[in-house]
Order: C-alpha cells, then sequence, then structure tokens
C-alpha cells in the first residue's frame, strides 16, 4: 500500500460530483445550550451540544463557541499608494502588532461601513472620500461566529476624532505612514503577522493584479 492509499484510507470519502456550490448557510440541531461566560461586554462563550441532522437519536457532541458581533476593517491609501497603520500592543500574543484601523459592531444589524468610516475617524483622526468593500472573512469558524468585513479607502484627508479619547492599549499605539510595496513585502517576509492587515493586503494586492481595485 502506498503512503497515498494510505492517507486516502483515513481520509473523508472523496465525492466525484465537481463542486457546484460554495459556502453556504446550514445549522445542524441543537440540543442544548449553556453559557460558560457572559457579561455586558460584546464577547460570550457558551458551550453547545448538537447532532448530526438526520442523526438525532444519537448521543449530543459537544462543540464551544465564541459569540462575537464582529468587526470592520480598513486598509487606508493615500494618493502615494501609502497606508495608514497603527503599531499597538495586544495582552493576549503579548505583542506589538502593526495593523489597520478596525473596530467592533457596536450592535445587532450596525453597518459594517459604518463602523469602518467610524474607526478610521476614531483611530487615526481621518475620513475618506471613497470607499469599496475588499472582502468578508470567517476568523476562525470552528470555535467562533467573528467575521471580519474588509474596505479600501480612498481620497483621504486629516480630521479630529469627533470626541472619542484614546484609553488602555490604545493611549500607547502610534500611527504610522507606510509604502504598501513595504507593507506588502513585511506580509510575506512574516513581519508582520496580524490576521486582518494580512488579510487586506493580500487582497489588495491580488484584486489590484486583476484590474479590480
Amino acid at each position: 500500500m502506498t503512503s497515498d492509499a494510505r492517507i486516502s484510507d483515513a481520509a473523508a470519502p472523496l465525492d466525484p460530483r465537481p463542486l457546484t456550490e460554495w459556502d453556504a448557510p446550514e445549522s445542524w440541531p441543537v440540543a442544548s445550550s449553556e453559557d460558560l461566560h457572559r457579561d455586558a461586554w460584546v464577547v460570550a462563550l457558551r458551550a453547545d451540544r448538537i447532532n448530526r441532522p438526520g442523526h438525532e437519536d444519537e448521543e449530543p457532541f459537544r462543540r464551544l463557541v465564541v459569540e462575537h458581533p464582529g468587526a470592520a476593517v480598513a486598509l487606508a491609501l493615500d494618493e502615494d499608494e501609502r497606508a495608514l497603520v497603527i503599531s499597538q500592543y495586544r495582552h493576549p500574543a503579548k505583542r506589538r502588532f502593526i495593523e489597520l484601523p478596525a473596530g467592533l459592531i457596536d450592535y445587532p444589524g450596525e453597518d459594517p461601513l459604518d463602523v469602518a468610516v467610524r474607526e478610521l475617524r476614531e483611530e487615526v483622526a481621518h475620513e475618506a472620500a471613497e470607499w469599496t468593500p475588499l472582502l468578508s472573512t470567517y476568523t476562525s469558524p470552528g470555535i467562533s461566529e467573528e467575521i471580519h468585513h474588509f474596505f479600501l479607502a480612498r481620497g483621504l484627508t486629516a480630521t479630529d476624532r469627533d470626541g472619542f479619547e484614546l484609553e488602555h492599549e490604545e493611549a500607547e499605539m502610534s500611527i504610522h505612514w507606510v509604502p504598501f510595496d513595504e507593507l506588502l513585502e513585511a506580509v510575506l517576509t512574516g513581519k508582520a503577522t496580524d490576521s486582518p492587515l494580512v488579510q487586506a493586503v493580500l487582497a489588495y494586492a491580488a484584486l489590484k493584479s486583476r484590474g479590480r481595485v
């Protein structure tokens, strides 16, 4: 038996039909749900016990779910193709990251574009005349419902923060202009590793190469 055959035997069965549908909504039966952490903040943790569809007679299996409202991310570029970035400390990773202006969706149904506009102003004191959607991605769908919405911002002008006051980690952040090619190289060489920044930079580079932005 070849190594390929051993891998094939252990893997899920290969569907011979051509793929005709990409990601799609689907919901499996939930037998029970238990809150493990919930407070006044936007993120919560719960444990669901679920069944495979059509197999409700089987013992339900447990899955942890991080409830998260999602976020919006702004890749802001000026007329010289410089990106507006932030250097900010993140305690869980114990690391300072180069990031893009971004923020949480504050309430269900809030337009992600409105969030991106707000965060560009509050975090880096700029506004944009032109906004273009880049992509939306789930951060880690095996454990979280969090989704990030990415936007390209152009036609930048400096403004005030609309009364927003920086505090905690944000009070220690710094703001920089970086040539986009330099930022792309930092992503490709592993010098910039913040996931939203990486996704936005690679998406913009790919769309630009196809003449779509």
